[in-house]
């Protein structure tokens, strides 16, 4: 996979950031297989669609691209807070292609993508208002918190500037299909008890361990008094969907992604 920009591209805008902006989405047009089924090449939507950037063909699934130069270890920006929230909630959004390009040397660097049931509340952060004076004064903008999505939902299509077979990006994102839940609670339950298990430094971890996060779990879920409950509801999930074993005596172990 040829990673480098066609700078051509480039200089037909004056605007540096246009310029970035159509320069990262030909690159994905271009260059880039659909990580849900492999096909060779993803197509770009009309400007200014309200929800995507990009859609399959073959397989129909489609895509938003979120690029910036620097690492992609914290955070993204992304569009309304608001609108954000109901596509989240909706099960509206799409699966989001996540890039970090060089801008010295015109190439991506790094890009994965996050399956679309990845993304719950807690992962998107709230920016402060723009202030009076500004365009649109009072919109509020939002953040993609990428180390709130559990490690299972960041699948590296390229880092460091090697890539990644299609075919194993394929099957880690029909793995990362078991995990996927409509319900915007239970999906976000899921997720936060993800990250817990993901925390454990060791492959073996016990029962314990988990309810060592039960103060963090009830500040995310107040409603909820029956934390201990619902951390063992979330193990048996995970256990049956195979990422995690159930050994004995309350232990568990955890299985490769």
């Amino acid at each position: 996979m040829d990673l480098n920009f066609d700078l051509s591209v480039k200089n037909q805008y004056r605007s540096t950031s246009q310029a970035v902006r159509v320069m990262t989405e030909t690159w994905v047009e271009k260059k880039l297989f659909c990580p849900r089924c492999g096909q060779p090449q993803i197509k770009r939507f009309e400007n200014n669609r309200p929800v995507a950037d990009f859609y399959c063909p073959y397989c129909l699934n489609q895509y938003e691209l979120k690029s910036k130069s620097g690492r992609l270890d914290k955070k993204v920006i992304d569009g309304a807070y608001d609108t954000m929230i109901e596509r989240i909630t909706s099960n509206e959004n799409p699966d989001f292609i996540l890039m970090n390009y060089s801008k010295s040397e015109h190439r991506v660097v790094d890009l994965f993508v996050v399956p679309k049931h990845f993304f719950v509340p807690q992962i998107i952060e709230k920016r402060k208002p723009l202030s009076a004076n500004a365009r649109r004064a009072g919109w509020v903008g939002c953040n993609i918190v990428i180390e709130n999505i559990p490690m299972q939902g960041r699948i590296e299509v390229i880092k460091n500037g090697v890539e990644n077979e299609a075919s194993t990006v394929v099957e880690k994102v029909k793995k990362s299909a078991l995990l996927e839940k409509r319900d915007i609670n239970a999906r976000g339950w899921l997720m936060d008890i993800l990250n817990c298990v993901n925390q454990m430094k060791t492959e073996v971890f016990s029962l314990a361990d988990i309810y060592a996060f039960e103060e963090q779990l009830f500040e995310k879920h107040s409603q909820n008094h029956n934390i201990r409950p619902k951390i063992r509801q979330q193990l048996q999930y995970l256990r049956d969907k195979g990422f995690i074993e159930f050994l004995d005596n309350g232990k568990y172990k955890k299985h490769g992604n």
